[in-house]
């Protein structure tokens, strides 16, 4: 379905952003696999957690839906079932590679597919360290595309250096070494988002951290628990541009995940000179969380590399909407994992901001954009990307005329009700 944005006077208001979407996930899948009943609360219902959902009913796993919260009745480490047919992944790439780690350690066979965006992306980086633990992985490309094959069974623990800041690659290596003798350890080039490692201690396992290196210990007894799902972060961050370059804007999202290793968007607009506090802060389930107050302000162009890039790799698409409106050039190095999420995010984004008369161009792994004050509103795609639909949203409501996106259905992966309160923001 088509979308159409005004150009809009300003952001005003206050929300409560939908339950974080990678903390959705493991909350399920962690709860599946522990002893015992969890109680999970703000629980982002959304396409991609419909997926997860659906793989572990189909391995057994009683999952009830009460008045604001989801009931899972886990069955340990060893109690899921060999579903009946295979496992559909549908584009969920987290449910995909996560639930590997899993499966590694059960002990039938399962097939995992997958549709056409996501058979797209890579999946060796997963199923190389669990061939390496011991499990049996046949795919297309040596295991690297879907439709794959996993025979779990009895692991051994690995030591993995990771070439890649992936928090799905390291949950999955964390997840199988669950079910290896020994302790399984992941060390990663930079540090990535740590959800996994908080919930998996809350659940009663044996988590150590030492710097880039993570670490499991085999055999313990997961316990079910009681979660508080903060605000998703990466779903703020589209409301938090929002704010920052249409003047005169001032609002409060309520209740949002404020995890340090998800807080580059913050980090990034801040270098930007964006105007942003964050008040009533507390802990809920080793989860950081906060109200974020954003009011409008002038960005200039900055330099982001580094470690930045991976605590906001889902967010440089509406990055690169706030540097397009920003004074001066920014240039984004390292771009390289933004080329194979569920579309090639430099390319879409590029192609619809150089639309609407942005100056943006890619050479090599980096992003340059010269910002201007001044886009015109066009026709632009969403590409089937729910991250490339609500940025160019955020672009359409600092344009100089309406702005129409193709397909808007595609928020559904991540943010069903975004367009219901990106309206009860504009004034």
């Amino acid at each position: 379905m088509e979308f159409k944005i005004s150009p809009a006077k300003r952001l005003s208001g206050s929300i409560t952003l939908p339950g974080d979407k990678s903390i959705s996930h493991r909350a399920i899948m962690l709860s599946s696999v522990a002893d015992g009943t969890s109680r999970i609360r703000n629980f982002l219902y959304s396409d991609d957690t419909d997926i997860t959902i659906a793989a572990f009913c189909s391995m057994g796993i009683k999952i009830e839906h009460a008045k604001n919260e989801v009931i899972i009745n886990g069955q340990g480490l060893s109690g899921l079932s060999k579903p009946e047919l295979y496992l559909s992944m549908g584009n969920s790439g987290t449910t995909m590679r996560i639930l590997m780690g899993i499966l590694a350690g059960q002990n039938f066979q399962v097939i995992l597919t997958a549709e056409e965006s996501l058979s797209r992306r890579p999946m060796r980086r997963v199923t190389e360290p669990l061939s390496a633990m011991g499990a049996i992985i046949v795919g297309k490309d040596d295991a690297n595309y879907a439709p794959i094959t996993i025979q779990g069974g009895k692991l051994r623990a690995i030591d993995y250096v990771s070439k890649v800041a992936s928090a799905q690659v390291k949950s999955a290596i964390l997840l199988a070494g669950l079910y290896a003798d020994g302790t399984t350890s992941v060390t990663e080039p930079s540090k990535s988002r740590d959800h996994t490692e908080l919930m998996l201690k809350a659940y009663g396992a044996k988590i150590s951290v030492d710097g880039l290196k993570v670490s499991v210990g085999g055999g313990a007894k997961l316990e079910g628990q009681q979660i508080d799902i903060p605000g998703d972060i990466s779903s703020a961050a589209f409301f938090i541009v929002g704010a920052s370059i249409l003047k005169g804007s001032s609002i409060v999202l309520k209740s949002v995940g404020i995890n340090p290793t998800r807080t580059g968007i913050m980090d990034i607009l801040n270098m930007m000179g964006a105007k942003i506090k964050i008040e009533n802060i507390k802990e809920v389930a080793s989860e950081l969380l906060g109200d974020i107050c954003v009011e409008s302000s002038d960005l200039h162009g900055v330099t982001i590399e580094g470690d930045l890039i991976p605590r906001a790799i889902d967010e440089l698409p509406i990055i690169m909407v706030a540097a397009a409106y920003a004074n001066g050039m920014t240039i984004i190095k390292g771009v390289e994992e933004l080329k194979v999420k569920e579309t090639d995010r430099v390319n879409s984004m590029v192609t619809n901001l150089n639309n609407m008369d942005a100056m943006c161009s890619v050479e090599g792994d980096r992003i340059i954009i010269e910002g201007s004050k001044f886009l015109k509103g066009e026709m632009v795609r969403s590409f089937g990307d729910h991250r490339t639909a609500m940025s160019m949203a955020i672009a359409g409501l600092a344009a100089q005329s309406e702005t129409t996106i193709d397909d808007i259905d595609c928020v559904a992966k991540s943010y069903p009700d975004f367009t219901k309160d990106l309206q009860s923001l504009l004034k």
